[in-house]
């Protein structure tokens, strides 16, 4: 039979009804202590490590076990590993494979807390850091020193939307030995496969559209095989695991994620579109639309868009801003995003950029685009660019 295909995959993958008395949904384990029936078999089980097989709670339960294998099986990974956070997940991709003396490449576009994690934690312990544009793509070769152990990537970036060559950087990375780490949050893997291009590591926050319902925290990583033991030693080493109840949740969202995508690109692309028209707004920072300068890598490389872009709006001042997003209805106003409401979230990019600059420009607002009716979106926001005018005459 030929191999199914990603929405397939989303509904079948990590069920095994016959091993669970005939119950659809693998039900939720609570354990710390596994018991064996031998000696021979508690000194199998310590010396195998299964990642599949339960030997103390901390390394999982047949819970935990069910989403690693759905998700490794839409990423096309080795295995993959389940972790507290999304945060969680980006700290075990680096100190899985760096030490005191390593160097990191970070592209300067990355998620605010990896950002932090290099230049607090990592640097305390004399592991150094050099953030490079974007779109550097093979050019990144000239910032390879001989102790550069990790690339990290984000593609689209967090808050701009940047898009990177990835088949460009692994391909020097590769011939440098050199461990690349993907941030793959905002597409998912239905519409990215980063492991696919040759990335050694794809990573994710849980907590936002496998969720899709804004109510637990957790991270994803998957790995390749030759990626994988470090990966896992670390996961191990730091006690990141996340509890059976929120891997439940998470495989519950799992299962009707490719629809939700569906949705939110939809809407997203709609409201892109139609805030492209408004003689607010400066530019839609949105990779999949095609006057965007990503458009021909997004194009290529994925599948599909999420619902998560940003805006720039023409020069105006703060409480103009305050008065557009005070009185929204139907986008809250608040951190994370990939569930199933609107968001709308005022952000300054300049604060967290090193490598590039991002300066001399109008307010940024970034939009996660929900499940709810796009008219009403519509509605919303243009009452809400009525305040914005009124409250800057």
């Amino acid at each position: 039979m030929d191999k199914p295909k990603p929405d397939t995959i989303v509904v079948n993958a990590g069920r095994d009804p016959a091993a669970n008395h005939g119950v659809v949904n693998p039900p939720v384990y609570h354990a710390s202590t596994i018991l064996f029936p031998t000696v021979e078999a508690l000194h199998a089980a310590q010396k195998q490590r299964n990642p599949t097989k339960s030997r103390y709670g901390r390394y999982g339960t047949p819970t935990t076990f069910a989403l690693e294998e759905a998700v490794c099986a839409l990423e096309g990974g080795h295995h993959s590993i389940v972790v507290g956070s999304g945060v969680a997940a980006i700290v075990v991709a680096l100190m899985a494979y760096v030490k005191s003396g390593d160097h990191v490449l970070m592209v300067d576009t990355v998620y605010g807390p990896s950002r932090r994690l290099c230049d607090t934690v990592l640097a305390r312990f004399g592991v150094s850091t050099t953030y490079y544009d974007p779109g550097i793509g093979g050019g990144i070769a000239t910032l390879i020193r001989d102790n550069t152990k990790v690339i990290f990537l984000e593609s689209p970036g967090s808050l701009t939307f940047e898009m990177q060559d990835v088949p460009a950087i692994v391909a020097v990375a590769k011939a440098r030995k050199i461990t690349t780490v993907l941030d793959n949050t905002w597409a998912t893997p239905l519409f990215f496969r980063p492991l696919s291009l040759g990335v050694d590591v794809s990573l994710l926050s849980a907590t936002k559209y496998i969720s899709g319902h804004s109510d637990l925290m957790m991270g994803i990583l998957t790995a390749n095989e030759a990626a994988y033991p470090a990966l896992r030693r670390a996961a191990d080493d730091f006690g990141a695991a996340s509890g059976p109840d929120d891997c439940y949740m998470a495989l519950r969202g799992l299962r009707t994620l490719s629809v939700r995508l569906q949705r939110h690109q939809e809407t997203g692309l709609t409201l892109a579109r139609w805030l492209k028209q408004r003689p607010e707004v400066a530019r839609v920072l949105h990779p999949a639309l095609p006057d965007d300068p990503g458009y021909p890598i997004w194009k290529r490389d994925y599948t599909g868009a999420s619902g998560l872009f940003a805006i720039e709006l023409k020069p105006v001042g703060e409480a103009s801003v305050a008065a557009m997003l005070d009185g929204l209805e139907f986008y809250g106003m608040g951190y994370s995003w990939g569930g199933f409401e609107s968001l709308a979230l005022p952000s300054d990019p300049s604060a967290i950029r090193t490598a590039t600059a991002w300066k001399d420009r109008g307010p940024l607002i970034r939009i996660h685009a929900g499940l709810e009716d796009p008219a009403d979106l519509i509605a919303d926001l243009e009452k809400g660019f009525a305040r914005l005018r009124k409250n800057s005459s």
